[in-house]
């Protein structure tokens, strides 16, 4: 059995149907009840109360660790999960982490999600880190914008990083989860190419057939709507990277490549694919 956390979201929905679909047996676990894959066992659990977790970690053979938004606050305890994991002889557990544990490491969400891949290092079990920078799903914070008004409103318009298809992450993560030729790594997780959040609404356009208006925000407008789904100095951390990001935050990795075997998706395939949100 693998127990993939945050099933239902935009890396782990992809990788509980790519698992489901290669024959193996998953266990699912999101905080809200949602459909799943014809065969794939439901869980309804809260990560932030680790001590529900155990029935669903008895007798699993990997862990898929995603974390939701609470537990990136300072104060949280993830390592319990993976100390319950351990305990419970789950064999594998494969963490999705942050690119900026490498790349920015002083800050305090970054310093305890480095904590947690130590953690996960020393618990004893076969493990793999995935760093994915920016996500391509993050442009989903437009939608609504982009259906009312065709428009797109982000800040820092002109200035780009290779950010990644979410479903370019669960592919890694299930074969980091099946291969043992991948235990033991740690994994940097890029687009193919660095794009701009203007670029980006060129990008929708085009998958719609119809303009699209860029609209620039400011650095406040844009942390005050980031604040509504994550911590504060999360939503900063992100900025940072956005605002100024340093030559390792917008080198385009080979690490999707290595494990797959073919370059990473462009932002352009994803909104091709997702089109239906925004019209």
């Amino acid at each position: 059995m693998i127990v993939v956390t945050g099933a239902t979201g935009n890396v782990g929905a992809p990788l509980t149907r790519a698992l489901a679909e290669a024959g193996q047996p998953v266990t699912a676990v999101s905080r809200h009840a949602a459909p799943v894959p014809d065969g794939v066992r439901h869980v309804v659990a809260d990560l932030a109360e680790p001590a529900g977790l155990e029935p669903v970690l008895a007798g699993a053979k990997a862990l898929f660790l995603l974390l939701s938004g609470d537990l990136h606050a300072v104060g949280a305890n993830p390592a319990d999960i993976v100390e319950r994991a351990a305990r419970a002889g789950v064999g594998r557990i494969v963490l999705l982490s942050t690119l900026g544990v490498v790349t920015r490491p002083f800050g305090a969400t970054r310093v305890a999600m480095r904590e947690l891949e130590d953690a996960v290092g020393e618990s004893g079990v076969d493990w793999a880190i995935l760093r994915p920078g920016g996500f391509a799903s993050n442009a989903l914070w437009w939608a609504e914008s982009v259906r009312a008004q065709r428009v797109v409103a982000a800040p820092f318009g002109d200035t780009g990083v290779p950010i990644i298809d979410p479903a370019d992450i669960a592919e890694v993560a299930a074969a980091c989860l099946l291969d043992d030729r991948y235990s033991g790594g740690a994994y940097e997780l890029t687009g193919p190419e660095v794009i701009t959040p203007r670029g980006q609404a060129a990008a929708i356009a085009a998958a719609l057939g119809s303009p699209v208006r860029f609209h620039e925000l400011t650095r406040e407008e844009a942390k005050a709507g980031m604040t509504r789904s994550m911590p504060a100095e999360l939503a900063d951390d992100t900025l940072d990277i956005l605002g100024s990001p340093s030559p390792a935050e917008v080198r385009v990795s080979p690490d999707v490549e290595r494990v797959l075997g073919r370059a990473p998706r462009t932002f352009a395939d994803w909104a091709a694919r997702n089109a239906a949100a925004f019209r």
